[in-house]
């Protein structure tokens, strides 16, 4: 396990300094509100506001994100894949990509280090064997795979994301915790389903 948190972490490094060079474009620093569901006044005081289940709240999700990037951007590489399984796979990219964003530009706000604790597991996270597996695996047998891994990396998120809203402070990241919990619930039955037709 620590193996494939280790290679996360290398991904995740990949990922935050993307985040901060395309938050850095038009300001030159790396600002928290740089989303669009805040305004100033907002972002200055939910900088404050926040607390440890906050911080662990975003220190865990941006890798666990970041392996789900992984995950779908290996799907989105692949011929014969079944399209609805492609189009899930784009889904969950276009989501997740600006939420790594979001949560490392919160915990640059609220001057909490973007680097997760070494001795934290994240619930759902696929070691290093498992991903070798869906990289080289073709077809139907990708298909099958991707989704069975996914739909255990999305209840691991949702109860991440559940973990947030009942301990959380911050009112943005216990929405957004929300939204996550919400949209992977619902994307946990949709590919059951489409794993149960193939």
């Amino acid at each position: 396990m620590n193996k494939a948190l280790t290679i996360s972490a290398t991904a995740v490094a990949a990922v935050i300094a993307l985040a901060g060079c395309s938050a850095g474009t038009n300001s030159g620093s790396s600002m928290p509100g740089m989303d669009h569901s805040t305004t100033g006044a907002s972002t200055a005081a939910a900088a404050a506001d926040h607390n440890p289940t906050d911080t662990m709240f975003a220190q865990g999700m941006i890798p666990h994100h970041a392996q789900a990037l992984e995950m779908s951007e290996m799907m989105l590489k692949k011929q014969g894949i079944d399209a609805k399984v492609t189009a899930m796979a784009g889904r969950i990219k276009a989501a997740q990509g600006p939420e790594i964003e979001r949560m490392t530009g919160w915990l640059q706000g609220w001057n909490e280090s973007t680097q997760m604790p070494g001795d934290h597991v994240m619930s759902g996270m696929l070691g290093d064997d498992e991903l070798k597996k869906l990289d080289a695996a073709n077809g139907t047998e990708a298909a099958k795979l991707f989704l069975t891994q996914m739909i255990a990396h999305h209840e691991g998120a949702v109860d991440m994301a559940n973990a947030e809203v009942r301990g959380g402070k911050n009112p943005e990241a216990v929405k957004l915790a929300k939204d996550i919990s919400a949209s992977q619930t619902d994307e946990i039955k949709e590919m059951k389903d489409l794993l149960a037709a193939l």
